[in-house]
């Protein structure tokens, strides 16, 4: 698992480092070094003679950039270093002394220094520093950016810790930001390198190891392959359809018909061991023409999923107040979030909210909480806990990054890996695959009481396993389903 510390826990982190005299910036300097050898390998250029410039803000990053460009400047790079406002005094004598060649941002010819290096080290900002950025540094990134998106061969950009211009904690991009090649990030993972928009900014992310210990519980997190395969509890001898977990789908409607055929879809190659339907006659008919093994009739199931492809929600009521009643986990997706209008006021966390950023826009508004689509896709994080907060679920922000957050808990940060599954029904497939692995834990959740935590695990394994899915070219969202079991096979 990816775990990610909001910038003052870094901080009390180095503290005692620091004042045991711990060469914390040396050491990531070493790794910024290492990096800019690594990737001017992988361009089949060496570091003797490569033109390398560092952008050198007035904080610790920028002293990293420095004791990093005397590194390179002892191995016959080309170093010149851009400074704004005062740069580290250490730093700066180190680099002076490996004759890096210093000059000061508000006389220097910045496009010519950039058009002349290959290599650009990001060290204009740390992790203490607030977006926007404004002034004369605002200035200079953003014509950095453009030249970067102007060059035919484009410079590789090594950011120090994190991309200068993101929002660190929020992972938010409210202003200029320079986009880097590869983000070596010191130590602890910030939030800002997994959460969207920001994540965006950071190319590959390198975690050097600078002799940091883990502080506690992360603000952010992102599952990995290991992680959800050790979720994942194939069936075993004593095993029947029963303890593989039921799902009960309340979806479909005479409307949106294929919603339900996708929910199903979702659950039954997502490992549900039964799969239970309640919907029109007609939606019944094409649900059992594609899948037989569905069973048309209510019954005890250990997780409920409602609402894709529902136009009229008010008659799901009765089986989410069952579904609420009984402790097992609860998926309202799509026109099920209109029950939220009236009523259930404090839900538990087992209890999975799915919106997309317009769905939550409005569940936002009718809980006074206003916020615009956009205001959401430019914070999804704080969106979602937001919800998960005001409601007491569990909110599965959907996106090309998927955001999950449940009341308590760090926030996942589930990014897809390609973008096939920005296609109509997805999300009914992700419902049902919600549903499904809920399910196989339902009994454990149901124990539990208000799910501490588990049901954004699962929900954002869930994530994971639909965006691997939809990687293997799932162009619909039929083919993203087929995938799934091909997909669980991999990840176990």
């Amino acid at each position: 698992m990816l775990r990610a510390y909001r910038s003052a826990d870094v901080r009390a982190a180095e503290e005692p480092a620091l004042s045991r005299g711990e060469p914390l910036m040396e050491r990531a300097a070493f790794a910024i070094a290492t990096q800019v050898a690594r990737s001017l390998g992988a361009r089949e250029h060496r570091v003797t003679g490569s033109q390398v410039l560092a952008l050198v803000g007035p904080g610790n990053n920028g002293g990293d950039a420095l004791f990093a460009g005397a590194l390179l400047a002892r191995r016959g790079a080309q170093i010149t270093a851009l400074t704004f406002g005062t740069p580290h005094e250490e730093g700066r004598k180190a680099a002076e002394a490996a004759g890096v060649r210093m000059h000061d941002a508000r006389s220097a010819d910045l496009r010519a220094l950039a058009n002349a290096s290959g290599v650009w080290i990001d060290g204009l900002l740390g992790i203490g520093a607030r977006p926007p950025l404004n002034g004369p540094m605002a200035e200079a990134v953003r014509l950095l950016e453009a030249e970067r998106r102007a060059s035919p061969d484009s410079p590789i950009i090594i950011a120090v810790d994190c991309p200068s211009g993101i929002g660190v904690d929020d992972g938010t991009l409210p202003g200029p930001y320079l986009q880097a090649s590869v983000t070596v990030t010191m130590g602890l993972m910030k939030p800002g390198l997994l959460l969207p928009p920001a994540h965006r900014a950071c190319g590959r992310i390198e975690l050097a190891d600078i002799g940091l210990p883990q502080p506690g519980h992360p603000a952010a997190a992102t599952l990995t392959g290991a992680d959800v395969s050790d979720l994942l509890t194939p069936p075993g001898p004593g095993d029947h359809k029963y303890s593989r977990g039921v799902v009960l789908l309340g979806v479909g409607s005479t409307t949106y018909p294929g919603a339900a055929i996708l929910a199903a879809s979702g659950a039954l190659r997502g490992g549900a061991g039964m799969v239970r339907l309640v919907a029109p006659r007609r939606v019944e008919d094409l649900v059992l023409a594609a899948h037989p093994e569905v069973v048309c009739q209510t019954g005890h199931a250990q997780a409920t999923v409602l609402g894709s492809g529902v136009d009229d929600p008010e008659h799901l009521r009765p089986l989410a107040n069952r579904a609420l009643a009984d402790g097992y986990p609860l998926v309202l997706d799509a026109g099920a979030l209109g029950l939220l209008a009236d009523g259930y006021e404090d839900l538990p966390s087992t209890c999975v909210l799915t919106p997309h950023p317009g769905e939550l826009s409005t569940l936002l508004h009718a809980r006074g909480e206003p916020m615009s689509r956009d205001e959401i896709s430019a914070n999804p994080a704080r969106a979602a806990r937001l919800a998960a907060a005001i409601t007491g679920a569990t909110v599965v922000l959907k996106g090309a990054t998927d955001v999950i957050a449940g009341p308590d808990g760090p926030v996942y940060a589930q990014p897809a890996p390609s973008h096939w599954r920005a296609t109509a029904g997805a999300g009914d497939v992700l419902a049902g695959l919600i549903g499904a692995l809920l399910a196989t834990r339902g009994e454990e959740i149901k124990m539990a009481g208000r799910g501490h935590g588990r049901p954004a695990l699962l929900a954002a394994a869930a994530c994971f396993l639909h965006g691997r899915a939809a990687d293997r070219v799932g162009i619909t969202a039929h083919e993203i389903a087929q995938r799934l079991p091909q997909t669980l096979e991999e990840v176990l």
